[in-house]
């Protein structure tokens, strides 16, 4: 993926049939890849991508990889979101080839060229989510070209790739995890099935950066499952809480300034709503009382964003997405 500005790799139809719930994850044979949700849906893996900066517009039937009747749409738009952003990129950094491979190829230490990176990466998560398929294949094209050109070296001296497949998986679980997290705690009103099929959906997403779909969560036991076999390679190594403490103070455009006065308070919350190992990690109190508290401040948050008017609430892009969902389901409740 391209260069991140924060601790980890930045970027990055109705529900699937049930599967009984596993309890492991890693390899499960002989399993397909996600379940087309909409009509004219683009193939079940997506191998080849690359992305653009364009705006999005549709063309007719063709929904990208998601579409108005997924669980993608009807959750991604939300503003709550971005703390869970901010969260996954926390929740990344604790893999420590991740974060080594992140600092030594990244314009972490280049804050004049932070803000770009950020705004590349933000491109890249607008296009997979709301973009036409081929919008997402360019973009998931230059995000592999990007790994595989680059490589990081571990304190032992080892090189490794950025493509490694199980560096790639634990960035994708961290923000799949966060997203989930988050809308379970807010009170946004997304259900079990729903989570599921989001799980399931961004299946999708893993195959444009080069996972293997049927190597991936396929459902939150699975996401579960896949933390309780993996996170004791968690570590919060010098660099990983270097740049937690840099998005206290992003760089930022002048004209941003303001943004500034919004990060800390936002970030505090995104780190409050990290498991507790997570935040055991970085050294500070894992407490159950922190649990507590910060589910009630995203409600409180999710709340207060309603009140906001829908044209300031949402980007054009959700905006759009939005309209199309409300036409579908027109079309749902007319069909006989």
């Amino acid at each position: 993926m391209p260069r991140p500005t924060t601790p980890a790799h930045d970027a990055e139809g109705t529900a699937p049939s049930r599967r009984a719930s596993r309890t492991r994850p890693g390899p499960r044979a002989g399993r397909s890849a996600p379940a087309p949700r909409t009509p004219r849906r683009p193939s079940d893996e997506i191998h080849t991508s690359r992305g653009d900066h364009e705006s999005t517009e549709l063309a007719p039937g063709d929904y990208g990889l998601f579409g108005p009747g997924s669980a993608t749409w009807q959750l991604m738009g939300e503003p709550i979101l971005w703390v869970a952003g901010i969260r996954a990129l926390y929740l990344q950094a604790l893999d420590p080839k991740t974060m080594f491979g992140t600092w030594q190829n990244s314009a972490l230490v280049h804050r004049h060229e932070a803000w770009a990176r950020f705004l590349r990466t933000t491109e890249f998560v607008r296009t997979r989510t709301y973009g036409t398929t081929a919008e997402a294949e360019r973009a998931g094209r230059r995000v592999r070209k990007v790994h595989a050109s680059l490589t990081g070296t571990d304190t032992d001296g080892t090189v490794f790739r950025l493509d490694d497949s199980e560096q790639l998986l634990w960035v994708h679980c961290a923000e799949v995890d966060s997203y989930v997290n988050i809308c379970r705690r807010c009170g946004i009103g997304a259900g079990p099935g729903q989570l599921d099929a989001f799980v399931d959906e961004q299946r999708h997403s893993a195959a444009l950066v080069g996972l293997d779909p049927a190597e991936v969560p396929a459902s939150v036991a699975e996401l579960d499952a896949y933390y309780a076999d993996t996170r004791h390679r968690a570590r919060a190594v010098a660099e990983a809480k270097k740049s937690l403490l840099m998005t206290f103070n992003p760089p930022v455009p002048p004209a941003l300034l303001p943004l500034k006065l919004v990060a800390p308070p936002v970030n505090t919350l995104a780190f409050a709503a990290l498991p507790r190992w997570a935040r055991k990690l970085y050294g500070a109190p894992g407490s159950p009382v922190t649990d507590v508290a910060t589910t009630a401040a995203l409600r409180g948050l999710y709340q207060a964003s309603r009140v906001v008017p829908v044209r300031l609430r949402y980007s054009p892009a959700v905006r759009h997405a939005r309209q199309i969902m409300r036409e579908h389901e027109r079309h749902q409740d007319a069909a006989p």
